[in-house]
């Protein structure tokens, strides 16, 4: 009786054996992968019924953007959307107050900028714009991630954390 169950328990791991070698060698090969690099690629045409997304409004040029002035009215209703504006995009760099104290933004080399620094008060509208959206370190990205109708809140709720005022 132990003869066959050895017999049994062998053939069982012959079969097993001969099953990995089958596989092994008539299997699968991964030694050609595809590469496809994304500017290679031929894109698929796009299904029926959906729209292409429009790329963000692109930002004034230097020049312009020292003439530019902000379209809203200084209220204290367009302050508050600039805050919670500025809570979505900013506080986690700028940091509360503005002061360049946020968490995150303290990782970057150089620091995010002190809101309340003169050189930053001496900027025209267009020009806070402009460096918000398109300033050293990672804001660049900010161009992308922050729409257009977002934009002129933060800049006057960014002017109005700079002059120093406390309250609404």
């Amino acid at each position: 009786m132990k003869k066959a169950i050895l017999a049994v328990v062998a053939l069982f791991v012959l079969f097993l054996a001969g099953l990995y070698a089958v596989v092994l060698y008539n299997g699968p090969r991964m030694t050609v992968q595809p590469h496809i690099r994304a500017f290679q690629a031929i894109l698929p045409p796009l299904p029926a019924g959906v729209a292409t997304v429009e790329p963000p409004d692109r930002l004034p040029e230097a020049g312009q953007a020292a003439r530019d002035v902000s379209p809203l009215e200084s209220s204290s209703t367009n302050r508050e959307r600039g805050r919670i504006y500025y809570h979505y995009y900013c506080v986690f760099c700028h940091g509360e107050q503005g002061a360049g104290d946020g968490p995150v933004g303290q990782s970057y080399q150089p620091v995010p900028a002190d809101l309340h620094s003169a050189r930053i008060g001496r900027y025209g509208d267009g020009q806070l714009l402009r460096a918000m959206l398109t300033g050293i370190g990672h804001e660049p990205v900010l161009e992308r991630v922050v729409p257009p109708g977002h934009r002129w809140y933060l800049v006057q709720y960014v002017r109005w954390l700079g002059s120093g005022k406390t309250g609404s």
